[in-house]
């Protein structure tokens, strides 16, 4: 299983551009519109800079099938979504959908949520304001920034997720 994954900034790249590494491979990564930072806010575009764990996935059942992991993954339903309102009591959580507050649709058209696994950033408790839906997930085609996650390619999310469990860290480096 892999312990740890080093995720930072590409030097000499645009501000979303990373470079994501686990045991000795390094790939390209999407980053947050705003790069990184170490005083995340909500809505901010930022990744936050930190060591978070590896929760547990959703992913696409409809488009695609999980290899083998030892990461707990959930199908994701149409009716799933993900709160983003600071000031309700279900901020930065799962919630079903139609939701009154302001959320994400996890059932998204593009490719991006078709494997998305939850980093442990702020989240027990989650602190109003300080950011929501900070995923792992997948690129978009023409490789676009995320709004605060870390993406990387289908091919290489495929290639990865055997090897991750939930005592898999993400270390998010400035």
């Amino acid at each position: 299983m892999l312990k740890t994954i080093h995720v930072r900034k590409k030097e000499g790249g645009e501000i979303h551009q990373g470079l994501f590494t686990y045991d000795d491979k390094t790939i390209p990564c999407c980053l947050g519109r705003s790069g990184l930072t170490d005083d995340k806010k909500e809505g901010d575009g930022a990744t936050p800079i930190g060591s978070f764990r590896l929760l547990y996935g959703f992913h696409r059942q409809d488009r695609i099938t999980l290899p083998r992991s030892d990461l707990s993954f959930s199908d994701i339903q149409d009716d799933d979504g993900w709160c983003d309102a600071p000031e309700h009591e279900n901020y930065n959580a799962v919630v079903k959908l139609p939701f009154e507050a302001s959320h994400e649709v996890m059932m998204r058209e593009d490719r991006l949520y078709d494997v998305c696994i939850v980093l442990d950033y702020n989240i027990k408790p989650a602190v109003s304001g300080l950011g929501s839906a900070i995923f792992f997930h997948q690129t978009s085609p023409e490789l676009k920034p995320t709004e605060g996650c870390v993406a990387i390619d289908p091919e290489h999310m495929r290639e990865i997720l055997p090897l991750l469990s939930d005592e898999t860290i993400m270390i998010i480096q400035g």
